[in-house]
């Protein structure tokens, strides 16, 4: 990827509702030029789409977890990111080297609410969970390019 077009999604990414008149002039491209190297970012799959970026407290979801999840059998499928799928306390579904084959992010409203998402994801996924709570989140989301 050219260095313009890694400015152009760092720009993005920190901005995903930037006009393409502004990231002409942050990078010196005509707005065209911008307009073009953005559709074929997208057309490449570099940017993948635009969205919103929702503080979790603020719609009643403070708590967050980890949950690592390791099959009773490990001689089952491995369907667990199947079974899991409809979940929408699950943020993201890691597979992972190491002892356990999936790591989920989670988030919920309170500790009552965890404990009831932990058997949820035990009975639908057949396995065994290990839980840590976030105490707090210094950054997140960073941008994949520096």
């Amino acid at each position: 990827m050219e260095d313009l077009d890694r400015q152009i999604v760092q720009l993005l990414v920190t901005d995903g509702r930037m006009s393409y008149t502004d990231l002409g002039k942050a990078t010196g491209l005509s707005t065209s030029a911008v307009h073009q190297r953005v559709r074929r970012l997208e057309q490449r799959g570099v940017i993948r789409g635009y969205a919103a970026m929702v503080d979790p407290e603020a719609v009643g979801l403070p708590l967050t977890a980890f949950i690592s999840v390791k099959p009773f059998d490990p001689s089952a499928p491995d369907d667990v990111p199947d079974r899991l799928s409809d979940i929408n306390e699950i943020e993201a579904c890691h597979s992972v080297a190491g002892e356990e084959n999936y790591i989920l992010k989670v988030r919920v409203g309170t500790p009552g609410e965890l404990e009831h998402l932990l058997s949820r994801i035990r009975t639908l996924a057949g396995v065994s969970t290990r839980t840590t709570i976030v105490l707090s989140t210094p950054y997140e989301a960073r941008p994949p390019l520096t």
